[in-house]
């Protein structure tokens, strides 16, 4: 799909603003006359380099032993000796080509998108290009991405 960079600069701003695909989809219908698929707009998101936002969760109701039975995602390792703090976020919708992916947050506030692809290889993406995290912050995001994976069965 073409789109101008006033376009794309749009899809951003929706993005941001915390629209899911579909509303995007039907977005780029009315406001720009195409009639992309949703597969489509995904792909648009991932070109683009976007990550769509992860809806609120809803207040907690259920009941403490529901709760304690489901991990909450993103979920937070602590920090190693020597290290900050390191978030690992997993998609609930993995990307094309990949078993599971998900966004880590380093020590330093620096992020990556990461992806474990179908041979099993680990792949990180950083949002800043030539970014290299340390090596306590590799050693943490491994040892939590180990644990998160276990939780799903992988």
């Amino acid at each position: 799909m073409n789109l101008t960079e006033a376009q794309k600069q749009k899809v951003a701003a929706w993005i941001n603003d915390g629209l899911k695909l579909a509303e995007i989809q039907k977005r780029l219908e009315s406001e720009f006359s195409l009639r992309p698929t949703y597969m489509e707009v995904r792909f648009l998101i991932d070109d683009l380099k976007l990550m769509p936002k992860d809806p609120e969760p809803p207040a907690a109701t259920a009941a403490p032993a529901a709760a304690a039975a489901v991990a909450p995602l993103p979920a937070a390792v602590p920090p190693a000796a020597g290290a900050g703090r390191v978030s690992v976020e997993v998609d609930k919708i993995p990307r094309p080509g990949a078993l599971v992916n998900g966004k880590v947050t380093f020590s330093d506030g620096q992020t990556a998108v990461w992806y474990l692809d179908e041979t099993g290889r680990l792949g990180l993406v950083p949002a800043v290009t030539g970014y290299k995290p340390a090596a306590d912050d590799v050693k943490a995001f491994q040892m939590e991405l180990q644990t998160q994976l276990q939780k799903m069965g992988f």
